[in-house]
This record gives structure tokens, C-alpha cells and sequence, in this order.
């Protein structure tokens, strides 16, 4: 009977125990939820409001799928949705973030005005705890491409699609939470004041939006790259700054430091406690590194150099135009990568937050632009407008920008500008203040404009990058040379830290006997010109070694309805995103150190005129190219870094030429046809 007793006993303390552990874990769980909200909406014209042919779409939509010659559409266009809300969720605050809608967003929640956003290219959140009730709700998003004069870009190259293109999340949140509302992003940011490999220190800074500070508390939590915790601190509330939040401040000892050849994260967890009970929690992956750059103008981090390749990445793609899916962004990253390129550059503002989760991991550089741009095609465009409602659309971009891609440790650097003319109202002024809000929002990172003007506007930003273009319409390609001599012995430019980019307009089925430059509204663009330039441009570029970085102007091909067929086809892989131009391999071979290249250019240009033709070929560095025509070999000969060339090679009627290298595990081959029939 005492056995049994004891029995008994034993039972209720361990069913008593387990119950204080349940609530103890319940009270651990933050009441943080987050739905996607991306199916079922409809849509309507601002004309077919009230009309019964109301389509369905999902998330991420956009009207301008594809590229048109004079047929692109700046309209208005709303999106409807139901949203049902439980009575459990409506005892709780509630938000709605939209990762872009491009580019004015006005939201209305049961016929009532929410709030509006201005740019295209930064995720928003509003708050709709208010206005909502429990059971069925509907919100409305009216959404304009139109544009406007208060809102950047107010001119750009790039066709603005217009919609909802990309997803809707609802967040759920305790009464009192980690804000989601300081300019959509997480709420935390991890200030990086002193990194060293001895010693990495600075502050969590974490924003609020609760109803009572006065029984708050915020635990920090850091774990290191291999799941130890490394820090823990506990802090009260107390007084709350909105404009300051509450600043933890952490140290760590003999950091493991990020960088491109070791991308190492920390996990910064922050906690909300009311009373010792756990209402939100948030946390963030970054990496400890400083960013400078040195007296031979050397882009470095942590102090060790970088050679920095990049190129500029746009945010679209024939058939869905922006309205691309998180995994086609992935498959484009992948094809920079297998270029060789080790920084991207985010054209004309941020891309989504997956794209620089995957750079955090893979150590690749990112450059993201404020869309203060200008056009080139269009001498009547108005870049910069001096009126209150411009500048503070550029500054309120600016901060989202920065505050919602804060803790990527792969975002190095801050773009302020990019080809900004001079003409009319002079902008310089305002990038002066742009750069002092920048520095003000974020010191660890350093600020870039790209530039094709003289002047002082390339005296603000720590970094420039020079837009060159010689050869382009008059001179020669190999100009670019001089261009190099000049501005590296040149006492005031030399005062710059610069880099450069470059592009030229290419289209693979547009042939051409002969290379000659091109003429502004010329609707032929030749691919062997875009290959011609690229390959004395980074041959001479390379050789002068004076740049911190090399930037290709874009990587894929992008919709310009102002261009001739509607695109503008600088990129080296055609706006499909499938077919790669001859000057991807030309970079794959300079740039893939991991994955050789053997590559026959103009294989497209089936039918040729001329009986003495040459032969190009892309080659990676430390291997040699044998080209075979049949039993006979030609001779081939190199005439710069992974470019080699056959010249005079006679040929009349087909031929079919064989590319091998010494080891014979690379082939490339080409077919064409020489004869006087072929019209010019």
C-alpha cells in the first residue's frame, strides 16, 4: 500500500512538473505569426471599377509582363482581397508588409483610407489593427506607374511595370511587439562599431511599438557561426526613445570575421518580456567585418584587398516582367556566379531579402542603388525636381533602403546617384545631403555614385564609379587606354577612389560584316560590336590595374520601352535570361577560376559574305585552344588575357570549325557558310 502510495505520488509530481514545464514553453512561444496573402486577389482598371469583369491574379502581378516597342502601359489598377481575421487575431495587433508595388501604393481596409507609399523598389508596412473587425474583411491596394514628380526615379531607362510584384504578408503580433513598422524592416539593426579579429563590440539597436514600456524587457542573444551562445544580456526598458529605440550593447572576443573567402554569420536573437513573459521575438543572421578602402585605392574588408568584379542586376524578365518569382532570382544569381563575378550591384534599388540571404552565405559583394537616375535616351527628362515633395521621397527611400537591408554583412556599399545630369537645377547640393544622411543612418558602410559627367558631384561619395563610354561613338575602343593614363596621372582626379563601368548594346541574330560604331538612333546592334568592345575594354582596363572595381553595366538584357524593340540589350544574356551572348564567355574565361571556358564567338552568324574570315575564341588563362578544320589545324594566336584569334582563314561554302584544348577535355565547335549570295 506505501509502494503504491509512493507510486501515485511519484506520478503527480512528474504529471505536476510537466505542467509547469508546458507553461513555462507556452509562456517561452512569442505570439509573433506571419501568412502570406499572395492568391486570390482581383484586379480592375481605375476605369473598370465597378465592373463585373474583374480577373483573379496572384502574387507577384504585374500589367507590363513583357517588353513592347510603344506599347507599354503607365496606368492605374486596383487590387482586391478579402481578408479573414479570427477573433483570437483580432484581440492582437495586425500588419500588412508588401515587399514593392511599383510605384504609388495607396491602402484601403473596408473602404477606409490607410496610408500611401511612394517608390517602387522598398517593401512598406502599415498597421490595420484598427480596421479591421473578426470575420470577413476587404482591402483594397490602388496602384500607379504613372509618373510622378515626387517619387523616384522620375526618369529612368528602365521601364517601371507597374503592380503588386512582389508578396503580401499579414503579421500578427502581441499587444506589445518589435516593431515592424520602422520603415518595414525587422526592427533590429546590429551597429558594428569596433570589428578585429581580437575584438568585435557595438549595439542591438531594437524600435517598439507597445502600449505600456513600463514592465518591458529585451533579452539579447548571440550564437556564433557554430551554434554556441556567445553573449547573453538582459535589459529593462524603461524610458522609451522612438527616435533612438533602445540601444544592448555586446562584445565579443576573438570574433570569426566575414569575408568573400569566409562567410561566417552570427545570429542575433532579441526577446520581449512583459512581466518575464515572452511576448515577441525577432532574429537576424550577420556577419562581423569592417569595410575601407586604402591609399592604392584597393576596395578591402577587414583590412585584406578585394578585386572587385561586378555586375548590375535589374529586376526583370521577358514574358513576367518585375513580377519574378524569388526562385528565377536565384537562377540569375546562380548564372552571375558561374560567370565569375563576386559583387552584384542592385540597378536602381534593393532586391528582395533572398537574394541577400544567399550573398550572406556565399560571400559575394552587394552594391544597391537609390533610384536617383536618369535616362540617357531623353534630353527632356527632369532627373531631379528642387521641390520639398522630391527631396523628401529621395531621403524616405534612402532611409528604407538602408534600414531593410541593414544586417547583411554582403552589402558593403550604399549608391547615391547614378548618371544624374547637371543640366537645369543642379543636384549637387542634394547628393551632399543624401550622402550626410546616409553616413548619419549607417558609418560602417561606405557610399557610391556612378557617374558620366565631370564636375563636383564626384567629389561626395567615399566611392565613384566612372560610366565610361570612349570609342562608343567616335575614336577607338582602345582609347579607353589613354583614358587610364590620364586619370591616374591626373593630380585631382587622383584624389578619387574610382572604379568604372561600361556596356554596349548587343543583339545575337543581328550580324554584320564589319565592325563600326554605332550612331544613336541606329536600330542595328550587331553582338560582334558588343563583343569587340568588351574585349578591348577589359583587356586595356585589366592592364592599367588603377580601378578598385570593374563593373559591367548590366547583366541581362532589360525592358526600355524608349529603346529600339522595346529593350535594352547591354546585358551578356538575353532578356529571356536563357541565351548568353559571346561576351558571357568572354568574361567566364577571365573571371570563373573554379570551371574552365572554351567558347567559339558568333556561332549565330550562320551565313557570311567575305572569303577570308577570322576566328575568335575564348580561352581560361593557363590553357591553350587548338582549332581544327577538318584534319587540318589553323593556326591560332593570342592576343590578350582568354582571347585568342585565327585570322585570314579562307573559307568558301561550309565549313565547320572544332575548338579543343591541349588536354582535349574541352570542345566547342562552330558551322557556317561563306558565299557572295548572302545579302549584306
Amino acid at each position: 500500500m506505501r509502494r503504491f502510495n509512493r507510486t501515485i505520488m511519484v506520478a503527480l509530481v512528474a504529471l505536476f512538473t510537466m505542467n509547469i514545464s508546458v507553461n513555462a514553453l507556452r509562456a517561452e512561444q512569442p505570439t509573433r505569426s506571419i501568412v502570406e496573402l499572395n492568391d486570390h486577389w482581383q484586379i480592375f482598371s481605375a476605369d473598370d471599377f465597378d465592373s463585373d469583369d474583374a480577373g483573379y491574379v496572384s502574387l507577384p502581378h504585374t500589367w507590363n509582363p513583357t517588353a513592347s516597342e510603344g506599347g507599354f502601359k503607365h496606368d492605374t489598377y486596383n487590387y482586391l482581397r478579402s481578408l479573414y481575421i479570427s477573433r483570437d487575431e483580432a484581440d492582437k495587433r495586425l500588419f500588412l508588409r508588401f515587399g514593392g508595388a511599383q510605384s504609388v501604393a495607396t491602402l484601403f481596409v473596408n473602404g477606409r483610407y490607410v496610408g500611401e507609399h511612394r517608390g517602387g523598389y522598398t517593401a512598406f508596412c502599415f498597421e490595420i489593427t484598427d480596421y479591421v473587425m473578426p470575420g470577413d474583411n476587404l482591402v483594397r491596394v490602388e496602384v500607379s506607374n504613372e509618373r510622378r514628380s515626387d517619387t523616384l526615379p522620375t526618369s529612368s531607362d528602365a521601364d517601371l511595370a507597374g503592380g503588386l510584384y512582389r508578396g503580401v504578408e499579414l503579421i500578427c503580433t502581441s499587444r506589445n511587439a518589435i516593431s515592424p513598422l520602422h520603415y518595414a524592416s525587422e526592427g533590429l539593426f546590429v551597429e558594428q562599431r569596433h570589428t578585429t579579429p581580437e575584438q568585435a563590440s557595438g549595439v542591438v539597436r531594437v524600435y517598439l511599438s507597445a502600449t505600456d514600456y513600463a514592465h518591458l524587457s529585451l533579452q539579447l542573444r548571440i550564437v556564433d557561426p557554430w551554434g554556441y551562445e556567445v553573449s547573453s544580456r538582459t535589459v529593462r526598458v524603461a524610458k522609451y526613445n522612438e527616435t533612438s529605440g533602445v540601444e544592448i550593447s555586446y562584445d565579443i572576443p576573438n570574433p570569426e570575421l566575414w569575408s568573400p573567402s569566409n562567410a561566417v554569420l552570427y545570429r542575433y536573437e532579441v526577446s520581449l518580456f512583459e512581466d518575464g513573459v515572452c511576448q515577441d521575438r525577432v532574429s537576424v543572421a550577420t556577419g562581423l567585418r569592417s569595410i575601407s578602402v586604402n591609399d592604392t585605392n584597393r576596395l578591402c574588408i577587414n583590412g585584406e584587398e578585394v578585386d572587385v568584379r561586378g555586375v548590375g542586376l535589374g529586376h526583370d524578365r521577358d514574358g513576367y516582367g518585375t513580377a519574378i518569382t524569388q526562385q528565377m532570382l536565384l537562377e540569375d544569381y546562380m548564372r552571375v556566379k558561374d560567370m565569375g563575378a563576386n559583387a552584384i550591384r542592385s540597378l536602381w534599388g534593393p532586391h528582395v531579402d533572398a537574394l541577400y540571404d544567399r550573398t550572406d552565405r556565399d560571400g559575394i559583394l552587394v552594391w544597391i542603388d537609390v533610384p536617383f537616375t536618369r535616362s540617357p535616351l531623353s534630353l527632356a527628362d527632369v532627373c531631379y525636381y528642387p521641390s520639398v515633395a522630391f527631396r523628401d521621397n529621395g531621403f524616405e527611400q534612402l532611409r528604407e533602403i538602408i534600414a531593410q537591408n541593414y544586417n547583411h554583412p554582403s552589402v558593403v556599399m550604399w549608391g547615391l546617384f547614378s548618371l544624374v545630369s547637371q543640366r537645369g537645377d543642379d543636384p549637387v547640393s542634394y547628393v551632399e545631403e543624401l550622402n550626410a544622411l546616409a553616413h548619419k543612418l549607417d558609418n560602417s558602410r561606405l557610399t557610391v555614385g556612378c557617374s558620366n559627367a565631370d564636375g563636383a558631384i564626384n567629389f561626395i561619395t567615399d566611392l565613384i564609379v566612372f560610366r565610361q563610354n570612349v570609342g562608343w561613338s567616335k575614336g577607338h575602343p582602345d582609347d579607353v587606354a589613354v583614358w587610364c593614363r590620364q586619370l591616374a596621372s591626373n593630380k585631382m582626379w587622383g584624389q578619387l577612389h574610382f572604379g568604372v563601368c561600361y556596356g554596349e548594346e548587343g543583339v545575337r541574330n543581328h550580324f554584320s560584316e564589319r565592325i563600326e560604331r554605332s550612331t544613336r538612333s541606329e536600330r542595328r546592334l550587331p553582338e560582334r560590336r558588343q563583343s569587340y568592345l568588351h574585349e578591348r575594354y577589359i583587356a586595356n582596363i585589366s592592364e592599367s590595374g588603377i580601378f578598385w572595381g570593374v563593373w559591367l553595366e548590366t547583366m541581362f538584357d532589360y525592358a526600355s520601352s524608349r529603346r529600339a524593340y522595346g529593350v535594352n540589350h547591354s546585358g551578356v544574356v538575353d532578356y529571356d535570361h536563357r541565351e548568353a551572348k559571346d561576351a558571357y564567355y568572354l568574361y567566364r574565361a577571365l573571371w570563373n577560376e573554379e570551371s574552365p571556358t572554351l567558347h567559339i564567338a558568333n556561332k549565330a552568324w550562320r551565313d557570311r559574305r567575305d572569303t577570308l574570315q577570322y576566328i575568335d575564341v575564348y580561352c581560361s588563362e593557363g590553357a591553350t585552344p587548338l582549332l581544327l578544320r577538318g584534319e587540318d589545324t589553323l593556326s591560332i594566336r593570342k592576343v590578350a588575357p582568354a582571347q585568342w584569334r585565327a585570322d585570314s582563314v579562307v573559307v568558301r561554302g561550309d565549313v565547320v570549325v572544332r575548338a579543343v584544348d591541349e588536354c582535349r577535355a574541352l570542345r566547342d565547335s562552330i558551322r557556317f557558310r561563306v558565299s557572295s549570295d548572302v545579302i549584306r
